[in-house]
């Protein structure tokens, strides 16, 4: 389904404001001025400002989402894909953050809102790590006994590294060259790589 350029814009507009000023001290009429868009237009897309934040943040995600997908359709070793899947997903989380502020930003406060439309972008990114999976078990790369399970598993310790990461406490002194061959090893040993 297209979306409107006037919607896109919009969108674009709020997540800047957002991000600048705080989702308390952002109005509808602030982004319609800011968009130079009138507010009938606004309402025309979005019925309230939590509607319009919800939509930043999905489209934040989608922006990942496609970035990650990139990432799991290049021509590499299902081993390498699954590295470089794990720190796609830190530093394009890395990225989102500090577009749009920090993880202290009013933007990020209401976890609970954030989880709600996170949910979409988690079950594609467990689908990407389960087609690369598959693709290493095929090649006989991997030996996986239960392939949704260790798909949940790899994406929820993915997830869980995010903040720290994000921070700079994950390896902390050591920089990403550094860190991916002790990663790739710790996948491999628990892949069962062959």
């Amino acid at each position: 389904m297209a979306v409107s350029k006037t919607r896109l814009k919009l969108v674009e507009v709020a997540r800047i404001l957002f991000a600048k000023n705080g989702l308390e001290n952002t109005t509808m009429n602030d982004i319609a001025v800011a968009s130079k868009k009138g507010r009938r237009t606004l309402y025309t897309y979005f019925k309230n400002k939590e509607e319009l934040y919800y939509a930043v943040i999905e489209t934040e995600l989608e922006r990942l989402t496609q970035k990650m997908s990139e990432v799991a359709l290049r021509n590499i070793p299902p081993e390498e894909k699954l590295l470089e899947l794990v720190f796609a997903h830190l530093n394009l989380i890395k990225e989102a953050v500090f577009r749009n502020g920090n993880l202290r930003a009013e933007f990020f406060r209401d976890i609970w809102m954030v989880e709600k439309v996170r949910k979409n972008f988690d079950l594609a990114e467990i689908n990407l790590i389960q087609k690369v999976l598959t693709e290493g078990i095929q090649q006989q790369i991997f030996e996986i006994q239960n392939l949704p399970l260790i798909s949940d598993i790899i994406h929820y310790c993915i997830k869980g590294l995010e903040v720290p990461y994000i921070y700079g406490r994950l390896g902390e002194g050591l920089n990403q060259e550094t860190c991916k061959p002790m990663v790739q090893t710790l996948l491999n040993r628990a892949l069962k790589k062959i």
